[in-house]
């Protein structure tokens, strides 16, 4: 004889529900598999020591924990942009002081993280009170770093979240940034490493995220080989995203705290039941007093805050790339002068009085200054080597080198770059060239003769000679670079 039984699953339910009431097993019980329940990632990326907006994203972050269960996280590059972070007191701790009183809870490495090498990183890691998630870093020699896991699953309002990360290891085989900043460590395949992660870590959350700063075209690369994870937070590349590739969300909040990315997750018990992105403006928020306060001091320096000088006209890139590269032209005694977009780090330079904070901030990685006698072809091969670097291929495929000069490169139907043609120069002769000290130190393709090192002065203290004694100083936004198809 065979039963047959039949389960009424709204008595079941029902009796759930009633021990939910009745006990605290019961109440778990239902909890874990079937209330309904709201989760919110809050990311960030790009940071750069951009703190005036970080009292608004206390406000933005502090609402948001008043009404569900959340967790905040930022995809790297949190220091170098502001000298009131990057050169105070204590170098770059304040914007990690500020991360650690709004709970930052999980975060992984940017490029410039490694900007003053690997003992500063090592111990201002001491520093943070979140956890650093990086698949694929590590030292050379054991020891001599501290482990850093490549994922954590975090229990957020009762589903299990993974979080692994992923710095980019493109150029030459490690991030983007001088040399010095990366000996005695090492950075595996970021594919290989963002892959293994995923694998291990899947089977034990619920929902599977990875912080990834890579830039928009690896991570687009990375998603259409790995298709495990469901979310991805995504930084280097400065753009505002929210979309889906192959099936993953992604986002990006641009840079400086422009934005705050929202990811809402919905589930029933552990059931995920949608995920959804989105970017939230940060400018429509008011300012968190507490986070003002510890702002305002941090931006109280008096050297800092001194007018130094004033800028005739508000320049764009294009005008700012005019001022690097001209000034350590002239500074320099050259007839040519390159300057890369990389190092270019203000958007803007409205028509004001300047400080000595903003002369830094435009370029806070303190440069030097290269001298090299080129002639157009020397040129050429640099300016062609560096456009269809295929390796690197987020500084590739534009306009990176900035030149006093005007020049035209011409490319083939698939993007890829013939020539280039200087209308100015003349072909044969070589040109004393000023060159901005991370060009010459890293980019691949510079030839020449009489190659010579600037120690003093530096960029910065080129460019506040030039406004302390030549203001109002005067710019040009023309554009003299542009790539014409063939």
């Amino acid at each position: 004889m065979q039963f047959v039984i039949k389960i009424d699953m709204k008595k079941v339910l029902y009796t759930l529900c009633l021990l939910a009431c009745l006990t605290p097993a019961g109440y778990a019980l239902y909890n874990r598999y079937f209330a309904e329940r709201t989760v919110v990632i809050l990311s960030t990326n790009d940071i750069h020591a951009a703190i005036d907006n970080f009292p608004r994203l206390a406000t933005a972050v502090e609402r948001c924990r008043d009404t569900v269960a959340c967790i905040l996280v930022d995809a790297g590059d949190r220091w170098t942009g502001s000298a009131y972070v990057d050169l105070a007191p204590e170098p770059r701790k304040p914007i990690i002081t500020l991360m650690n009183r709004l709970g930052f809870e999980v975060a992984t490495f940017g490029n410039h993280e490694f900007d003053s090498g690997r003992e500063f990183l090592r111990d201002m890691l001491d520093e943070y009170r979140f956890e650093i998630v990086c698949a694929n870093v590590r030292a050379a020699e054991e020891g001599k770093f501290p482990h850093i896991p490549a994922y954590t699953i975090k229990n957020v309002g009762g589903l299990r979240i993974g979080f692994a990360g992923v710095v980019t290891n493109f150029q030459n085989g490690h991030p983007e940034g001088n040399e010095a900043g990366f000996e005695g460590l090492e950075f595996p395949d970021a594919f290989d490493s963002a892959e293994a992660a995923v694998r291990e870590m899947k089977p034990h959350c619920d929902v599977s995220a990875v912080i990834s700063h890579m830039g928009c075209k690896f991570d687009t690369l990375l998603l259409n080989r790995v298709t495990d994870f469901d979310l991805m937070i995504s930084g280097h590349t400065h753009l505002m995203l929210a979309g889906e590739v192959n099936g993953t969300l992604v986002g990006q909040t641009k840079k400086a705290l422009t934005a705050v990315g929202v990811t809402t997750i919905r589930a029933r018990g552990r059931k995920i039941l949608d995920i959804d992105y989105r970017n939230v403006m940060l400018a429509d928020y008011p300012c968190d007093p507490e986070f003002q306060a510890m702002v305002d001091e941090i931006k109280s320096d008096p050297y800092l805050n001194e007018m130094v000088g004033f800028n005739a006209e508000a320049l764009d890139l294009y005008g700012l790339a005019d001022m690097h590269s001209s000034l350590i032209k002239r500074a320099t005694g050259s007839e040519v002068g390159f300057y890369h977009k990389g190092g270019i780090r203000l958007s803007e330079l409205p028509a004001d009085s300047v400080s000595r904070a903003t002369i830094i901030n435009s370029d806070i990685f303190v440069s030097h200054v290269y001298t090299i006698v080129m002639t157009p072809e020397q040129m050429r091969k640099m300016i062609l080597t560096k456009y269809n670097d295929d390796g690197n291929i987020n500084e590739s495929h534009r306009i990176d080198l900035f030149c006093t000069e005007p020049y035209t490169i011409v490319t083939d139907a698939s993007d890829r770059a013939l020539n280039v043609k200087f209308p100015t120069l003349k072909e044969g002769r070589g040109y004393k060239t000023a060159i901005c000290s991370y060009v010459f130190e890293n980019y691949r393709g510079i030839e020449g003769s009489d190659a010579e090192y600037y120690k003093e002065p530096t960029i910065p203290e080129i460019f506040m000679d030039y406004f302390v004694n030549n203001s109002p100083a005067v710019f040009s936004n023309a554009v003299k670079q542009h790539v014409i198809r063939e």
